[in-house]
């Protein structure tokens, strides 16, 4: 469960940081604006990368079991019979 809320923050955080960097690119003009429209971009990217490494951590160690398609495919067990 504390998977998922740090993953559904960090989403949040990067919908934040878009909005931010939406608002300084429509709304000001000026070459100061525009350093923090790349600010908020360049901060945006950071949190990606860093929910991407998280989550890779969090599979690589077992923390995170991924649950769907992808391991019903690999599952031996649910083979059609031929």
């Amino acid at each position: 469960m504390i998977i998922k809320t740090i993953v559904i923050i960090a989403f949040f955080l990067i919908i934040i940081s878009l909005g931010s960097a939406l608002f300084h690119l429509v709304r000001h003009r000026s070459a100061e604006q525009s350093e923090k429209t790349v600010k908020a971009l360049t901060i945006r990217i950071s949190i990606s990368i860093a929910l991407f490494v998280f989550i890779f951590l969090a599979f690589a160690t077992g923390v995170f079991q991924p649950h769907g398609i992808g391991t019903q495919m690999h599952n031996p067990k649910t083979e059609t019979l031929k």
